[in-house]
């Protein structure tokens, strides 16, 4: 596989197994200056066991997440806008030959009314997704511009959808620099297993079963103009600490060829979906334990990226994960091609079960209960905030600050405009207590705003 050098992470994971205490208090020192971790010194944090070492990896992630980000966590839904897929992925229900599957490509009035849907439940950042059918197929990429441009189109009063990420096949350069003219944010593409091996097993046939084509496209896509990316691993298809290092491998190929690293990292895990007999005996199933581990690790080793977690988890592993270094999540999501606008028939046609089921009311609610601020914030790529620009931010811990600012910004809209009584009320006390960390002018600078969200106006910035 491109860019992944399988035997050197096995090499190093040996050597990580006898290093020292003092070398571990050195490396968690490290983080704290938010200093990038090389593979050597990832390696030694997964190779630590014990409750008192297990304590101090997370404490330290903790502490870094809250040094860049603060208390914000980013909110969105994915929208489907088809499940037709050429490939045989073992592990997913949309693979071509799964006959207990409907097969649904949504029509631009439909894909405008999951658009709406989304809208009044408050939504104003999804990631659009699609089955991968075919591959550089210029004909994707013009449904994909098309639908852009639906989304964007659509309003609930003043609202709309500020910010399109997109999940979808690979495409050539004249693709990607297609989605770039329509303005989205994040290009999110996940490699689902650095292993070689396991990966032509669990990719049989299809455009995906090349390696190589898949690995390529982020590159495609820095090189067309997307200066914002998303990688990931589906955790479970291979052992979860040579996975990691796969991922950080792929996130030094990046930040050495483009000057810039992953814009966001996803952590799914493996899980049940209709019509592929994998997920009933998952080979290499991470535990919940190991599973907040591996998100504080990679929450120490590439500090500046978001991390994000799916409805694929439960209410309650998701509320614990966010000290572990989680930042975005999805909410009232649904899996299904038009899912949200009620065409869809339940689970069988969702991509994998879900696990929370919650709405984005009750998502939110949850949030400000653990003193969390949900964020709807869409700013950076408004303001040109975006690529290395970002990173220059996070890096130094500076984005803090906006992002804090423009979470309030947001949760106010949502409360004003979207919330039920009891969580509205919850979220203006804790805007209130929120207001007390902010300094003079920033408080005076809130206070305008909000001035003018109660006459109004929406979608202001900083």
């Amino acid at each position: 596989m491109k860019y992944i050098d399988g035997s050197r992470i096995k090499d190093i994971l040996d050597k990580a197994r006898n290093i020292r205490s003092e070398r571990v208090k050195d490396i968690l020192n490290k983080s704290k200056e938010l200093h990038r971790l090389t593979l050597e010194e990832t390696a030694v944090l997964l190779s630590l066991e014990g409750e008192e070492n297990e304590r101090a990896i997370l404490s330290t992630a903790s502490f870094v997440k809250n040094k860049i980000y603060g208390k914000r966590v980013v909110l969105f839904a994915p929208l489907y806008i088809s499940n037709v897929c050429s490939n045989y992925c073992t592990y997913c229900s949309f693979k071509a030959d799964n006959n207990l599957f409907e097969r649904k490509k949504l029509t631009q009035k439909e894909i405008a009314r999951e658009t709406n849907a989304l809208l009044k439940a408050g939504h104003k950042r999804i990631l659009m997704v699609a089955g991968e059918n075919g591959s550089l197929d210029k004909g994707n990429a013009d449904f994909y511009v098309e639908s852009i441009r639906t989304i964007y189109s659509e309003r609930y009063g003043e609202n709309r959808i500020s910010r399109i990420n997109v999940n979808c096949a690979p495409l050539n350069e004249e693709g990607f620099k297609k989605l770039k003219k329509e303005g989205i944010g994040t290009y999110q593409l996940f490699q689902e297993t650095y292993h070689d091996d396991t990966y032509k097993e669990v990719h049989p046939k299809g455009p995906k079963s090349d390696p190589d084509v898949r690995i390529e496209a982020i590159d495609k896509a820095f090189r067309a103009g997307i200066d914002d990316v998303g990688i990931g691993v589906l955790y479970g298809l291979y052992d979860y600490k040579f996975e990691t290092l796969g991922l950080l491998m792929h996130t030094e190929h990046l930040e050495k060829t483009f000057g810039v690293g992953p814009h966001t990292i996803s952590v799914p895990r493996v899980k049940p979906a209709c019509g592929a007999e994998y997920t009933n005996n998952v080979p290499y199933k991470v535990s919940d334990k190991d599973f907040k581990k591996l998100i504080a690790i990679i929450r120490l080793s590439v500090p500046y990226t978001g991390i994000i977690l799916s409805t694929r988890e439960t209410p309650y592993l998701r509320d614990s994960l966010f000290d572990c270094g989680v930042s975005q999540i999805s909410a009232g999501s649904s899996t299904s091609p038009g899912g949200y606008s009620g065409s869809n028939e339940g689970d069988k046609n969702t991509q994998f079960i879900l696990n929370d089921h919650r709405s984005l009311d009750g998502v939110v609610m949850s949030l400000i209960d653990g003193k969390l601020i949900p964020s709807f914030c869409t700013a950076c790529y408004r303001e040109g905030r975006t690529g290395k620009t970002f990173m220059g931010f996070a890096n130094t811990g500076t984005i803090k600050g906006k992002c804090a600012m423009n979470a309030l910004i947001t949760l106010k809209e949502y409360l004003d405009d979207h919330s039920s009584e009891i969580t509205r009320k919850k979220g203006y006390a804790l805007i209130d207590e929120c207001k007390n960390n902010l300094n003079e002018d920033e408080r005076k600078r809130l206070s305008k705003i909000f001035q003018d969200i109660d006459r109004g106006k929406r979608d202001e910035h900083i």
